[in-house]
């Protein structure tokens, strides 16, 4: 038997939560050809897995790579810690579907601070041209959800009140053009504009053409108000018919355990991923603006902003810690208050200063209230549950992102796996990798298996770690050195190979 690569001795985690088994796995063009003891086999490259585990990629459920896929040191920052798919267009806000300049520029200019800038794309664009520039252009595969805010905004603009019946029907064929195009679901933002204008009608006839994809969500509320954000999203999937996954879901396992177990119980197809930390992250418009500032228009949020007064919740102010600050890049990695001072401001008007200079742009992660012992049990607890799929929600924009986009899938392998034995390694899998490829239509994908795609990573289970910390995010992990996309070596020896086999999958 003769392959392009063969992988020799290593411990097999074939994805389906069977235990580990001591095998050859034979590669040949893109696909799996065989698993077994392939003793006399010959290959072009021939990787020595002895004393470690071999695993289909991991597919990370919740990524804001949308820009930054192309980036080499993103890559690097995924691959090492074995995932090699992107789930893109999240929390209803990116570049595609974006028939007008207007609607392609707000997503871009809202969301700066997460996803980052298209590298080539300036202007209206389709979900098929924004998968096409994605193949054939990373080591990283792509999926794509439709983004329901940029479809909102390129209909409605930032009118803040209920869609007509004309322009639900507008939205509605973007959608079903849109998973024509190849997306693998809807996205939405509930807590960001324009998506928080919609109301559970306009969202559940959007969801309507889904057929088994995934409506992806970041629900009206979490942590306090987690079950008023799964009530409306149990809501929409009662009227639609649609498959629910939460984004992040994160808050107390107390609340959030059952009411995802109540809705399946009702009936419901319900799933969500999380990441293992504590503290979240996302753009200072959102968390700091009150909600009267239209944050939809950014010329008339900037106008009050300079002329009105603002009451600002001052308890945010220690908990908020600059990621991304264009113009003030001496101000990330420092929380409000050190900033403020070092300028000479208070922290509303050191708030309000950044805002105004940026445009809105600026970024922050931010620590939670449920910060300890009693949060990291929550965080255990969520990760247990049976219909969790692993989500870095990784933002990778700004000179101090959060280190979740560089660890937390080392994380969820390493800590979660060896020091808390919240998984065996086994279920690790199943969680990362075939639950994902299940719940978002990537067939070929998520198993170890003949017939598969060769989306493959060798790894150590007794040193795979994450090393990224608050004070030092962008620290890749370790115990990851070898990986395939498409058959192809994109990881060798820790190391890119500077392969670019990553492709835009549709389901």
């Amino acid at each position: 038997m003769s392959f392009d690569v063969l992988i020799r001795n290593g411990w097999v985690l074939d994805g389906t939560g069977a235990p580990a088994f001591l095998a050859d796995i034979g590669v040949t063009g893109s696909e799996i050809a065989a698993v077994g003891r392939l003793a006399g086999a010959d290959a072009a490259t021939v990787i020595d897995a002895s004393d470690r585990h071999v695993m289909p990629g991991l597919i990370d459920c919740h990524a804001h790579g949308d820009a930054l896929v192309f980036a080499p040191e993103v890559q690097l920052a995924a691959l090492r810690q074995g995932v090699t798919t992107f789930v893109l267009g999240q929390d209803g806000l990116s570049y595609a579907p974006a028939s007008t300049p207007e609607a392609f520029a707000y997503a871009t200019r809202y969301f700066a601070a997460v996803n980052g800038t298209h590298p080539s794309a300036d202007g209206p664009l389709s979900v098929r041209e924004l998968l096409a520039d994605y193949d054939g252009a990373s080591a990283l595969n792509t999926a794509y959800l439709l983004p329901h805010g940029t479809i909102r905004y390129d209909v409605m603009g930032a009118a803040e009140r209920a869609a007509s019946a004309d322009e639900l029907a507008v939205m509605l064929a973007h959608v079903e053009r849109g998973l024509s195009e190849g997306a693998v679901g809807l996205s939405t933002g509930l807590e960001y504009a324009p998506g928080r204008y919609a109301d559970v009608a306009e969202l559940a006839a959007l969801c309507a053409p889904l057929g088994g994809l995934p409506y992806v969500t970041h629900m009206r509320g979490y942590g306090a108000k987690a079950a008023s954000g799964m009530a409306e999203v149990t809501d929409i999937a009662g009227r639609s018919g649609a498959a629910v996954h939460v984004s992040h879901y994160h808050g107390p396992a107390s609340t959030l355990v059952p009411l995802v177990d109540e809705a399946r119980r009702g009936g419901l197809d319900v799933t969500f991923d999380t990441y293992p930390y504590l503290r979240s992250s996302t753009i200072l418009a959102m968390v700091a603006l009150p909600p009267w500032v239209p944050a939809a228009d950014t010329d008339r949020a900037l106008k009050l902003l300079e002329s009105e007064p603002i009451e600002w919740d001052e308890t945010l102010w220690p908990r908020i810690t600059f990621s991304h600050v264009p113009g003030a890049e001496w101000a990330e990695g420092l929380t409000l208050p050190e900033a403020a001072a070092r300028a000479g401001d208070g922290p509303g008007e050191f708030c309000r200063k950044v805002l105004i200079d940026t445009r809105l742009e600026a970024g922050c992660v931010m620590a939670r209230p449920d910060e300890g012992p009693e949060g990291e049990d929550s965080v255990r607890a969520i990760l247990r549950h049976p219909c969790h799929t692993g989500g870095s929600d990784g933002i990778y924009v700004g000179g101090h992102p959060h280190p979740r986009g560089y660890g937390a899938f080392a994380r969820m392998l390493g800590h979660h796996v060896r020091e808390t034995g919240d998984w065996t390694l086994e279920q690790a899998v199943v969680h990362l990798a075939a639950h994902p490829a299940r719940r978002f239509g990537l067939a070929g994908r998520g198993l170890i298996r003949a017939g598969q795609v060769a989306d493959v990573v060798v790894f150590d289970a007794a040193t795979v770690s994450d090393l990224a910390t608050y004070a030092d995010p962008r620290v890749p992990a370790t115990g990851v050195d070898d990986v395939l996309v498409s058959g192809v070596a994109v990881l060798a020896g820790g190391r890119l190979t500077g392969a670019t086999p990553g492709r835009a999958l549709r389901p």
